[in-house]
């Protein structure tokens, strides 16, 4: 396992022969609290890994034994002026939108607290996996403000609109098991073993093709929220972009030889 750090607060850690790449928030004097240089350094570090064709899987975690992510740094925030504030808005707004857009599959290992921008950064990914100790929700409108890291989009795709709008107007936090039932996670796990299930969740997805895992990501990023028929057209284009790659060759081929497939990742 190789390790690279982004920053003082991420570090991104290689598994799975470099096909899983784990960034690790680390953070832990501010339990992940996102302040402006961990911002740069999340949207830095995804920069580097969506460009990375070694990397097949991302899983976000977190190194701090009792938070995921608390949100945003409420202390840095207090000190700014109404410009400041202005100001770091992209730097923030990139680092969600970094983990969001990342071409590759994701996954987020959640323990303890996942709140605000904590739990935005987990709703970017596309699979959540949790322990029992994780507590979630979007409380921002208890502090004058709202989700502005995706929240009020990405959850309301996850559980509903209604479902969303009860959660974000009274700003309650969820534990673990009814995160699970409402769908605000995905998995729940045992205790203490949520980053090692999303790692081998992540190394499950990685042993197929690089090529197909991108472009069904793509389709099923692209399409949700379209008409069928248009949903169908984005399905249909992301086929095309692998049906004659060298992945699906090798993969027949695989199949056809009966071993495993060795994917030339084009």
């Amino acid at each position: 396992m190789s390790e690279e750090r982004f920053g003082e607060f991420v570090l991104v850690r290689r598994h799975a022969d470099g096909h899983v790449a784990e960034l690790a928030l680390d953070r832990p004097k501010a339990m992940n609290a996102v302040s402006t240089a961990m911002a740069r350094s999340v949207s830095a570090a995804c920069a580097a890994l969506g460009e990375d064709r070694d990397v097949r899987v991302v899983v976000l975690t977190s190194t701090h034994e009792r938070a995921f992510c608390v949100g945003a740094d409420l202390k840095e925030r207090n000190s700014f002026s109404d410009a400041d504030l202005l100001r770091q808005r992209p730097v923030t707004r990139g680092a969600y939108t970094a983990v969001l857009e990342l071409p590759v599959p994701t996954v987020a290992a959640v323990h303890g607290f996942a709140l605000g921008g904590g739990f935005e950064l987990a709703l970017s990914c596309d699979v959540i996996v949790a322990d029992p100790t994780a507590v979630v929700g979007l409380p921002e409108v208890s502090v004058g403000v709202i989700p502005g890291g995706g929240g009020t989009q990405l959850l309301p795709r996850r559980v509903g609109a209604a479902r969303a709008a009860e959660l974000v107007f009274t700003a309650r936090r969820v534990a673990a098991e009814e995160a699970r039932e409402l769908g605000l996670v995905d998995q729940l796990v045992a205790e203490g073993r949520d980053r090692e299930q999303a790692l081998e969740l992540a190394s499950r997805m990685a042993a197929n093709s690089p090529v197909g895992l991108r472009a069904a990501k793509r389709a099923l990023r692209l399409g949700h929220g379209l008409d069928l028929r248009a949903g169908l057209e984005v399905e249909d284009a992301a086929w095309r972009s692998v049906a004659f790659s060298g992945d699906r060759a090798e993969g027949v081929a695989a199949f056809n030889e009966k071993r495993a497939p060795r994917w030339p990742g084009e």
